[in-house]
């Protein structure tokens, strides 16, 4: 179990699991997408900003371009960086109470929802066996596990605890 990660009292780990982690990295691979052909435009950009900087002698044509050559960069290969560096902190759990999360790459973020209170879940299938799970509250909460390998174990738990919460109908 992961050592920031503090049960309550008398609470009971029933699943754990930590992503894949070359699918968590890659999980929006089309930001590198986007951030390559924005990083080619913005690099003409400030390459024809250098040219008239010094054409024409106007030092700030140079730093105009700079802060998009930047977000260019961070799409093209900041965002996996930063994906790689948080995955050391992400942590999913199912307790006998509570669905809980915990990710964050300076600040770790901890969620929650009560078993009682899970209405309903999605798996979104990336192979076989890895897959991304949705846990909803009612419309207002989701946590997102991503990138979980062999999800069924957290999904029969999921709907252990969703058959539970039904009430009985009246006939």
């Amino acid at each position: 179990m992961n050592q920031d990660f503090v049960l309550e009292n008398g609470e009971t780990l029933c699943w754990e699991a930590r992503p894949a982690p070359r699918c968590y990295t890659f999980r929006h691979w089309r930001h590198s997408v986007f951030g390559l052909i924005f990083l080619a435009i913005c690099s003409c950009w400030q390459v024809l900003g250098f040219s008239m900087a010094e054409t024409y002698h106007v030092p700030w044509l140079v730093w105009l371009p700079l802060p998009f050559v930047l977000a260019g960069l961070y799409f093209f290969v900041g965002h996996l960086v930063q994906a790689r560096l948080e995955w050391n902190h992400v942590y999913y759990a199912i307790t006998d109470r509570r669905v809980i999360t915990q990710r964050g790459l300076t600040r770790r973020r901890k969620q929650f929802i009560e078993l009682s209170e899970v209405t309903y879940f999605r798996l979104h299938r990336q192979s076989a066996q890895l897959g991304t799970l949705r846990v909803h509250k009612g419309q207002e909460q989701c946590l997102v596990m991503h990138c979980i390998e062999h999800p069924r174990r957290a999904t029969d738990l999921l709907e252990e605890a969703i058959k539970n919460n039904q009430t009985p109908s009246t006939h």
